[in-house]
């Protein structure tokens, strides 16, 4: 058996010109496999679809939104997981099916449009991965920053962190300082805060400075999220 791996989505599509790069991408299941998310907890029932919000979200990941909808999707996400966790701790097991998985070209790997590291032992395995193909860039959104800082001076320089603000182990970000992402609602803000936007993902696959992203995907009606995204939406049609 396999890992599935996918394709670059629309935004990704966006990073291939930008790197003149072939961008692969690998996913969890949202939520499910997010042992450290807080400000954007979802989770979309594998049989039904329907999402659940966490009692802190404060804005819905958009994966989420895309597994609710496509079954096929759910399905693959789900299959990834439990495969790995057949593994338990055993990280090299893990790293090598990794390995033999990944497709035969590409240059670029966002690991994770869904889910995070869900153990040290999974993290360790991504580690090897980069070592085992030192010629690639695999980079990654992460909440788990618990599991990064234990190897924090044992990741190669082709695995690319970036630290996403508006979870649990938050404090970590400026104790280490490691760069990281934050959601923004606005432009503004991200100006206020000194931030540039991400708009093709090129900040978080090569950069080496924090960086904002905009509000994006689908959200709750009536939401402070749902009223910035409209508003965004407006700007993005006038400009």
């Amino acid at each position: 058996m396999k890992l599935t791996f996918g394709k670059a989505n629309s935004k990704l599509q966006k990073l291939e010109v930008a790197l003149q790069a072939k961008v692969i991408t690998f996913s969890l299941p949202s939520g499910y496999a997010c042992p450290a998310a807080k400000d954007c907890l979802s989770r979309a029932n594998r049989e039904t679809g329907k999402i659940t919000d966490g009692v802190e979200t404060v804005f819905r990941c958009f994966q989420a939104s895309a597994e609710a909808i496509y079954k096929n999707l759910r399905e693959m996400v789900w299959q990834n997981f439990e495969y790995l966790r057949t593994f338990g701790n055993d990280y090299m097991k893990m790293a090598q099916t990794i390995h033999e998985s990944l497709p035969e070209y590409f240059n670029v790997c966002r690991v994770h449009i869904g889910g995070d590291f869900f153990n040290q032992a999974y993290f360790d395995a991504w580690i090897e991965v980069a070592k085992m193909n030192p010629t690639k860039i695999f980079y990654a959104y992460t909440k788990s920053l618990n599991f990064w800082i234990k190897r924090e001076n044992e990741i190669p320089a082709n695995f690319v962190l970036t630290a996403s603000r508006g979870g649990k182990w938050d404090f970590l970000i400026d104790a280490h300082e490691l760069k990281c992402s934050e959601v923004v609602f606005s432009e503004d803000e991200a100006l206020q805060k000194g931030l540039e936007i991400d708009h093709d993902d090129s900040h978080a696959a090569t950069g080496k400075k924090s960086f904002a992203l905009l509000i994006h995907g689908t959200q709750p009606k009536g939401s402070y999220a749902a009223e910035a995204l409209k508003a965004i939406n407006k700007s993005a049609k006038v400009k």
